[in-house]
């Protein structure tokens, strides 16, 4: 009786939390689907501008929702260091040029602490659960443990970066929600963002993997969550991709798009042989 009561009892608990992860996950969609319409055909009034930080804190909760629900504890706590790590890391960037070049962030992008949106944590964490699920089937190939944290780290890098090719352009010049301070050949953002991006994701996603090494799960898949990270990868850049074509930039959404689908390709391949 007492185990027939704890079976149910488990039963009601997976329940309960498969309505509460779909329920998050559709408020996401419902947001982005207003987010594509009001912000790419500059729809959002100037009152509703809060509505952008509400768009970012729920990608990054998305984010932080999968990393715990695959790993547990340890999940959570690489979610608050990435948020308050790239926090610092952006505060290091802004004060003295490090890591990205000189650049500032417009004062109506959300909250700020100590001259950064609290929003650019939120952001980052979205971008770390997504490479991190897309590119983890593509480390799997390799049977070697040390070469697969070493595609997986680089791997992952670049793909963020990939996110960043269409993120940059758009909120830099169409959105300007933030300003930078000089020139560079790829629509006046400085080579040197790209290289911080590449480097901070880098060091993120090693560390990340040498957790769920050690967490011996290096081969699970979240029944839910895991596709529906590659999913927001997707979506993101496609959001982007329409605010850029809208705004008369090409470049930036097509390359974005070859290399993504390059990525998505790879990840189907490889998820299918495992």
């Amino acid at each position: 009786m007492v185990r027939e009561y704890t079976k149910v009892n488990q039963l009601y608990r997976w329940r309960l939390i498969f309505i509460v992860d779909r329920i998050l996950f559709r408020f996401f969609i419902l947001w982005y689907s207003c987010g594509v319409l009001l912000v790419g055909f500059n729809l959002l009034p100037s009152w509703l501008e809060w509505a952008n930080a509400v768009f970012l804190i729920a990608a990054g909760v998305l984010g932080g929702f999968y990393f715990y629900r695959e790993y547990k504890i340890f999940g959570l706590l690489f979610s608050f260091f990435v948020f308050f790590s790239t926090i610092l890391v952006e505060y290091l960037g802004v004060q003295y040029g490090l890591f990205f070049g000189h650049y500032f962030y417009n004062p109506d992008f959300g909250l700020y602490i100590a001259d950064i949106p609290l929003t650019i944590g939120t952001a980052w964490l979205m971008v770390i659960a997504t490479t991190h699920a897309l590119v983890k089937p593509m480390a799997l190939v390799v049977k070697q443990p040390f070469f697969q944290w070493i595609i997986y780290a680089i791997v992952g890098a670049f793909a963020a970066v990939i996110m960043d090719l269409i993120l940059d352009p758009v909120a830099a010049n169409v959105k300007q929600y933030w300003v930078w301070h000089g020139d560079g050949l790829y629509y006046g953002i400085p080579f040197s963002n790209f290289v911080g991006w590449f480097f901070i994701a880098l060091t993120l996603h090693a560390l990340l993997w040498l957790g769920v090494r050690y967490l011996k799960r290096t081969k699970s898949y979240h029944p839910y969550w895991h596709s529906r990270m590659v999913l927001l990868y997707i979506l993101m850049i496609a959001m982007f991709s329409i605010i850029a074509f809208i705004n008369n930039i090409f470049f930036a959404p097509l390359l974005t798009i070859v290399l993504m689908s390059a990525l998505v390709w790879v990840y189907k391949r490889t998820r299918r042989s495992q």
